[in-house]
């Protein structure tokens, strides 16, 4: 199935690409022969990630530096990209979350997390969408969701209601879009370790993902790498408005929230502490 040139002449805009699991899927894409753009908000990091890809694999990588929860901003940097080619396929994976008691939540800290998570995917997606229709260009949107549209998850309330909204778009445009050539696709990862999103989803050393996990580990980026490469790939082109997990069955036993329904006044002191000065 992965053989050399699977996403040959493949045009891929990875969102938050720049790090943790948006730039493990890119890497394997340029392996498999794609030509890949990364978006994210730093600059650097997307400098620094792009020159280490074209090292490691050859492959051609650009960058674009877009704050995704503009809408605007979104529009310009699919001008630019198309002034070169059409994109064939978007990935979205940019997203933001952190656990909170819901009641403590201030409409700022819910809308940081509905911003990029929601209204940039049905941004990028919508901007993609156009433009592959006005030009009669066949299209695949791959957006990373979360078992929380299948559980529901306390304490992350905003991502579990972004995540599930972007799936209710996912097999809306389906249908839509699928006479126009455009499929719609999407993953829900179980437990895939990141500096980034561990940092803000527990503190150091309260994770029991594992215990709780059937496979009793967490899992590998090139695990989900390998099936975003499926998944936007012409081998998989009967796959249309499906949500495929990838959690070792860890969803069938637990929302992943459960164990902090048991967390004391200052455990939650500590983790807002944490995520104060993250």
């Amino acid at each position: 199935m992965f053989e050399t040139g699977l996403l040959k002449n493949k045009r891929i805009l990875v969102t938050g690409g720049g790090s943790g699991l948006g730039a493990a899927m890119g890497r394997r894409f340029l392996t498999l022969g794609a030509e890949l753009v990364i978006c994210g908000r730093k600059r650097d990091r997307l400098e620094e990630t792009a020159t280490e890809m074209r090292a490691q694999t050859g492959g051609k990588v650009t960058i674009s530096a877009c704050d995704i929860r503009d809408g605007a901003a979104v529009d310009a940097m699919m001008d630019a990209i198309w002034r070169e080619a059409p994109l064939d396929i978007l990935v979205n994976n940019a997203a933001a979350t952190f656990i909170a008691q819901s009641e403590h939540l201030s409409f700022r800290a819910a809308d940081a997390i509905l911003a990029p998570t929601l209204h940039g995917a049905m941004y990028c997606t919508l901007a993609a969408g156009k433009r592959w229709i006005d030009g009669r260009h066949k299209g695949v949107v791959l957006s990373i969701l979360s078992t929380s549209t299948i559980t529901g998850r306390a304490f992350t309330v905003p991502s579990a209601m972004a995540k599930s909204a972007v799936l209710a778009m996912t097999k809306s445009l389906a249908v839509e879009w699928g006479p126009k050539g455009i499929r719609t696709v999407a993953i829900a990862p179980g437990p895939f370790p990141t500096p980034g999103a561990s940092g803000q989803l527990r503190l150091q050393g309260r994770d029991d993902s594992l215990m709780r996990n059937p496979l009793g580990r967490t899992g590998d980026h090139s695990e989900l790498a390998d099936l975003a490469s499926f998944l936007i790939s012409d081998r998989a082109a009967y796959i249309n408005g499906e949500m495929v997990v990838i959690d070792g069955g860890a969803h069938l036993r637990s929302s992943g929230a459960e164990d902090l329904l048991q967390w004391s006044d200052a455990q939650w002191a500590e983790q807002r502490a944490a995520r104060s000065k993250s």
